[in-house]
């Protein structure tokens, strides 16, 4: 292994390099938000300017409700709950909670719908974490959206515990895990099992009903996740989706039904309140974790059990549908925690910076009537001016906790907001405080006209409500502390890692015979030329958050153009016309799969369900695009497995023919596999139960088997063939076939189609590689080689990320193929399978197809020596390693420019979290590869030969 060392210390310098670089880079960009240890109290009150309520039984505010009940229904769109009529279009999944239409429809004063806007990442940990501590989130928690870490700061559930309220949980197993210890009674369930839609809310629906009768807790919590997970397999336009929908409305009827039986004087329910709620949107995939508005709006339905009056109009924001006698307010997930902690009269979260939203306030606080000629009488007029000094009073606290907050906050973080920040919060603060004192002192002279102190208190309202905006709008735009001289040094290592990538490659052009030098004038080859022009343009549109959007039609666009200048010199040197015309045709292909996102949508049944198919309005309700649908993934693995073969009896033997033989029984597991989940097929019948978990575990099995055997049989057994190219094509198709039947069987029936794209686009540019390439006149031992294929492979790379349904995000990850197979959650395999799924055809095969282009002789060189082989494999592992590690480290330069851009953290954020994991991947693969490949090149080459190059 003498010889791999010579090329593999540069790999295993340049990987150290970039782990060093990131890890310090990430420690500066991903901090967190400062988590203060502080919990609020009873007794710090008496340090606020505020009135204290004259019940003893009370803390902050006066008790609003006895009981609350939240029901969380996760990934619950906005157009699950608002009427159809309030949309452009009706769609198939609208109209189906009626049960909520009706109630809002039926007493718009106790009965209302919020449309709720949450802050982005929306991860369901993230957003349990900001419901419940009234913060926004912080970016580095959805790295454990797998492993919920127990909560620190000071929230809402924990303010419950401290002060005596009892609290039930059930569903979602993520609260006992962010709470531990913290429920009265709790009956978690698993909940990252995507594929069971009913297993978490089988079990709401179990204890919710009896729960209601029982008198042993304050606060009750149901989370139920059917939606989520109907979305994220199906789509929202789907079976699953409506009749999971059609389910939550029967048990939401039944809710409503018992809690108004029991709801009248003296009666468990007299005061308690219902909140129906989501934590986040999803998108019609089913995807969630970004910032689009499907992600980002869900709703809320609040059911107070009293009649109440309307609210003043100052205070409403409600947007009316009069056919329906609807209206729909807006609320930010912000204040929901504050919200409810003045409802029920316990201290709010000491980092809290929601406002107390006065709509849902309403529902359980007004106290005031209408006549019903819509004229107020004296009576009512002192009951609105009551709850408005109630509301007021509400407010100051609120804002003398947010105060204390930022306060605290500046003078504990390191960095905090600064100083003009700061002085515009103190002078918002002390105007409002300033107009408090006059307000107390008006309120206090009870003789005093209604018609000058009702305007005083609104204005009173406004100004902590001006006050409050500002803080959380402020928050939002720097809540994140970056630590600009960590983020310096591993920029400034990152750009040693690129000189030294560059370095490797100079001296192996230098010291081994090899040039990137044209053949005609000594000149910079073309090729050349147009990679570096490539490789810049892809790394500036990365400052772009349009461009990343649209990152794998960049990608393709390139890749054509690519494409183009080679059908150019293969018109002008008459060969290879067919190729080049094949490979445009691919990237067309592929262009059509990531704009219209056909193979996300078939993983989702999006693309199965919808009325008309992608292409030439056909519907694809027909048999025929039924049938072709099914049969096509199958065809494409035969047609694998026909090239498996071919392989086999023509340059094949040892252990690569038996691991060969072991993929091609492994593709006639997987489509067994698919026959099994086929409604179509009458053999599905047979299969039902044996192919769902057995077929894929054996896949995974025989794959084992055959990395095993690649891995430690040629350690002790010695090749006999001289033949370097047929051994380097031996072992690549190999590895290859070996890895492919699991990356297959993951990603579901596109995986086949995207396998079978992929092998032509690489042929097509094996056969092409070198078309504007000659060997030097006159120079003996000097071989020209074109970065040009290398930066086709990597720009293909990127398409087949965004053709497989995948993109930079984490609502890209396709969560569900971490379950084929299983049914349980187990975090290890389900993380290898989803990492496997997600990089397996843009980052796994790419690396070890890259010899592809060495073990073929190029149509334009067919003269070099043997002994250059190794030299241009590892020329080749490193300029595509350069590639990579070009586009990461724009990545990093480009979210250092846009870290205070609106979309950092839905956006370029995710977008740097995965080129960093990828380009770790791809230094970790490309010395793997090397060292398998270039085991027992001593042997076939010659030790003489080797040593006289190196």
């Amino acid at each position: 292994m003498w010889g791999w060392w010579r090329f593999g210390k540069w790999t295993v310098l340049i990987m150290f390099l970039h782990i060093i670089a990131i890890l310090i880079f990430t420690k500066g960009f991903l901090l967190t938000r400062t988590e203060l240890p502080h919990s609020s109290h009873c007794s710090d009150l008496s340090q606020s300017p505020c009135h204290s309520s004259p019940s003893s039984s009370s803390c902050w505010t006066k008790p609003a409700v006895d009981r609350l009940i939240i029901i969380v229904l996760d990934a619950l769109r906005f157009d699950f709950v608002a009427p159809s009529s309030f949309f452009e279009e009706k769609q198939p999944w609208m109209d189906k909670l009626k049960v909520l239409q009706r109630m809002a429809s039926e007493n718009p004063s106790s009965a209302k719908i919020f449309k709720a806007i949450a802050d982005p990442p929306t991860t369901s940990l993230q957003r349990l974490k900001g419901l419940t501590t009234g913060a926004l989130p912080t970016f580095i928690d959805v790295g454990n959206s797998f492993g919920a870490p127990a909560i620190v700061e000071d929230n809402f559930i924990n303010q419950l515990i401290q002060n005596g309220k009892r609290v039930v949980m059930m569903g979602d197993d993520t609260w006992t895990q962010l709470f531990p210890n913290h429920f009265n009674k709790s009956y978690p369930y698993p909940s990252f099992n995507v594929k069971d839609l009913n297993t978490v809310d089988n079990g709401c629906i179990e204890h919710l009903l009896p729960s209601l009768y029982q008198q042993d807790w304050d606060v009750l919590i149901a989370h139920f996740l059917g939606v989520d997970h109907a979305g994220h397999i199906h789509g929202v336009d789907s079976t699953p989706m409506i009749e999971k929908l059609e389910q939550y409305n029967a048990v939401l009827e039944k809710v409503i039904k018992e809690l108004q039986n029991q709801s009248g004087p003296g009666k468990l329910h007299e005061n308690s309140l219902l909140l129906v709620m989501g934590d986040h949107g999803q998108t019609l995939n089913g995807d969630h974790g970004g910032g689009s508005p499907e992600e980002v709006e869900t709703s809320i339905f609040a059911m107070s059990f009293k009649d109440l009056p309307s609210l003043p109009s100052e205070f409403d924001s409600s947007s009316c549908e009069p056919s329906k006698n609807i209206c729909i307010s807006s609320i930010p997930q912000l204040d929901f925690a504050v919200t409810v902690s003045s409802l029920l009269g316990v201290p709010f979260p000491f980092g809290s910076i929601g406002r107390v939203n006065p709509e849902l306030y309403a529902l359980a606080v007004c106290t005031w009537n209408l006549d019903d000629d819509k004229t107020w009488n004296n009576q009512d007029q002192t009951k609105l001016e009551e709850w408005l000094q109630n509301y007021a009073n509400v407010l100051c606290i609120n804002s003398w906790q947010v105060k204390r907050y930022i306060d605290v906050y500046s003078a504990s973080s390191v960095i905090g907001f600064s100083s003009e920040d700061l002085f515009r919060i103190s002078d918002l603060y002390s105007k409002a405080d300033e107009n408090w004192s006059y307000t107390k002192n008006l309120s206090s002279y009870k003789n005093g006209s209604s018609n000058t102190s009702l305007p005083v208190l609104k204005r009173q309202i406004v100004a902590y409500s001006n006050f409050l905006s500002y803080v959380a709008e402020l928050a939002r735009s720097k809540w994140t502390e970056f630590n600009l001289k960590m983020m310096g040094t591993g920029i400034g290592i990152m750009l040693l890692s690129l000189y030294c990538h560059t370095l490797a490659i100079k001296k192996l052009n230098k010291s081994y015979g090899v040039s990137l030098l044209s053949s005609r004038d000594s000149g910079i080859s073309f090729g050349l030329m147009l990679t570096f022009f490539m490789v810049l343009i892809r790394a500036g549109s990365l400052l772009s958050n349009s461009y990343i959007l649209k990152e794998g039609k960049a990608a393709n666009f390139l890749l054509a153009t690519t494409g183009i200048m080679t059908l150019r010199y293969s018109f002008m040197k008459n060969k290879m016309l067919i190729e080049a015309a094949i490979f445009l045709l691919l990237t067309f292909i592929f262009r059509i799969a990531i704009e219209v996102g056909l193979y996300k949508q078939a993983a989702t049944s999006q693309f199965m369900s919808s009325s008309s198919s992608w292409m030439l309005g056909i519907s694809i309700s027909q048999s025929l695009w039924t049938y072709m649908a099914e049969i096509m993934p199958i065809l494409a693995l035969i047609v694998l497995g026909y090239f498996l073969y071919k392989s086999i009896s023509s340059c094949c033997w040892g252990i690569p023919k038996y691991v060969i033989m072991g993929t091609i029984l492994c593709y006639f597991l997987v489509a067994l596999h698919w026959i099994s989940e086929s409604n179509i097929l009458d053999l599905a019948h047979f299969l039902k139960g044996f192919g769902k978990n057995c077929i894929p575990r054996t896949v995974y099995a025989i794959t084992l088997v055959q990395l095993s055997l690649l891995a430690i049989v040629p350690m002790f057994c010695k090749e006999e063939t001289s033949n370097c190219r047929g051994s380097l094509f031996v072992k690549m198709m190999s590895i290859l076939s070996a890895c492919s039947s699991t990356i297959i069987i993951l990603q579901g029936k596109q995986g086949a189609l995207v396998a079978l794209g992929s092998l032509l686009a690489g042929y097509c540019m094996m056969r092409l590689q070198g078309i504007e390439q000659h060997t030097v006149s006159g120079t003996a031992g000097i071989s020209i080689l074109d970065p040009l294929p290398v930066l086709q492979w990597s720009l293909l790379a990127v398409c087949l990320l965004f053709a497989s349904g995948h993109w930079c995000a984490f609502d890209g990850l396709r969560y569900g193929a971490a379950f084929v197979g299983f049914d349980e959650f187990i975090l290890i395999p389900q993380a290898i399978l989803l990492t496997i799924d997600t990089f397996g055809f843009s980052h796994i095969l790419s690396v070890f197809g890259l010899p592809l282009f060495v073990a073929f002789p190029s149509s334009f060189n067919q003269t070099e020596h043997k002994s250059l082989f190794p030299i241009k494999l590892f020329w080749i592992f490193m300029v595509y390693g350069l590639i990579t590690a070009i586009t990461a480290a724009a990545t990093i330069l480009c979210v250092t420019i846009q870290r205070r851009h609106l979309m950092v953290w839905g956006l370029f954020a995710p977008k740097f979290v995965f080129d960093v994991v990828g380009l770790i991947l791809t230094d970790l693969l490309i010395f793997v590869a090397s060292i398998y490949y270039f085991n027992g090149l001593e042997d076939r080459i010659g030790n003489a030969e080797l040593r006289r190059l190196w």
